[in-house]
């Protein structure tokens, strides 16, 4: 394989352009939002600057942690594609082959598993061996699934077990947990948005009391015992909205 040839860890995530630039403008609308509610102070918002790189850092781990939901459900597809052509009689790597060809229509070129899918072929063709490419990829997946069947790929080949019959009980048992984590996932939403209002709703709260009853929140800015006041309240803003997004992040 080539040395300029490289692999995607999906613990980590670079943004395209596009998801880059939207990343950025929502980061310093934030950043503007906590400067005029809290400090209605231009110089605020260049000390906030710490609150754009975390949520740059949130945003990250939000894209991320999306990448490696859908390599799981395709990878779940993948194992059936080679259980079923198993069952037809090919041969692993071969089975590995026609999954390409069932995959990649249904997901297209640029999809995780069609990636990974053609470099465990160009591994083969260059006599790395199917197991070590899956123990690479369950490595980099960061997904406990594909790591556990990468395990007991490695020793089914090695005692001789029934290859097939393993493909199936592990598709079956990845697609019984995505299934669990959709219903879960289901039953959260309304809570999820639930969530993203409250998180709104101190700056609705400043925006309108400073709309109906101009002058009412002057005390608190532009002073020293206001400013003080101000951070504490948005340090206690910052706590509850992690507290919250860690209530709705179930993992299944």
């Amino acid at each position: 394989m080539s040395k300029n040839y490289s692999l995607p860890d999906y613990g980590e995530y670079h943004f395209s352009p596009k998801e880059g630039f939207l990343a950025v403008l929502e980061g310093m609308l934030l950043v503007a939002a906590i400067g005029y509610f809290f400090y209605r102070s231009i110089i605020a918002c260049a000390l906030l600057l710490p609150v754009f790189g975390l949520y740059m850092k949130e945003k990250k781990r939000e894209f991320s942690k999306r990448r490696r939901q859908e390599l799981n459900a395709q990878f779940k597809d993948l194992v059936l594609s080679l259980s079923a052509n198993m069952k037809a009689g090919y041969s692993i790597e071969n089975a590995l082959r026609e999954a390409y060809r069932d995959l990649e229509p249904l997901y297209g070129m640029d999809s995780p598993i069609a990636f990974e899918i053609r470099h465990m072929i160009r591994g083969m063709e260059n006599n790395v061996v199917l197991e070590k490419l899956l123990y690479d990829l369950g490595l980099r997946s960061h997904l406990p699934d594909i790591m556990q069947f990468a395990d007991v790929f490695l020793i089914a080949k090695r005692s001789g077990g029934n290859l097939t019959e393993i493909l199936q009980k592990t598709a079956e048992v990845i697609e019984q947990k995505i299934e669990t984590d959709k219903e879960i996932r289901l039953m959260i939403s309304a809570r999820k948005l639930e969530q993203k209002i409250m998180n709104l709703v101190p700056f609705l709260i400043i925006f309108y009391i400073g709309m109906t009853s101009k002058g009412f929140f002057d005390v608190l800015y532009h002073n020293f015992v206001g400013i003080v006041v101000m951070t504490v309240c948005l340090l206690f803003y910052g706590a509850a909205w992690r507290l919250s997004r860690k209530i709705v992040e179930i993992e299944v």
